[in-house]
């Protein structure tokens, strides 16, 4: 439970960000993603990508997002900001 309390009280830089992102997504291929990456321009991003940044949000911010969430997303700094 600390390593939950010790992620709510100091957020992730946006690379740290993307690190998890890269890590939860699991491309095949590796993709170079930056905080304006646009999330549809990702070869691999699809309902399981995105199964898997829902996943991600719950287990390393303790936080809830859905579908549409995701939807209303663009880039990845878009997923960064609603993990604030």
């Amino acid at each position: 439970m600390d390593g939950y309390m010790d992620t709510l009280s100091s957020m992730d830089t946006i690379e740290q960000f993307i690190e998890k992102f890269l890590t939860a997504v699991d491309f095949q291929e590796p993709v170079e993603v930056v905080a304006g990456t646009e999330l549809r321009a990702l070869p691999e991003w699809d309902s399981l990508a995105a199964l898997a940044v829902i996943v991600m949000f719950d287990v390393e911010y303790g936080r809830t997002i859905t579908g549409n969430d995701l939807k209303n997303c663009v880039t990845i700094a878009d997923l960064y900001k609603l993990a604030a």
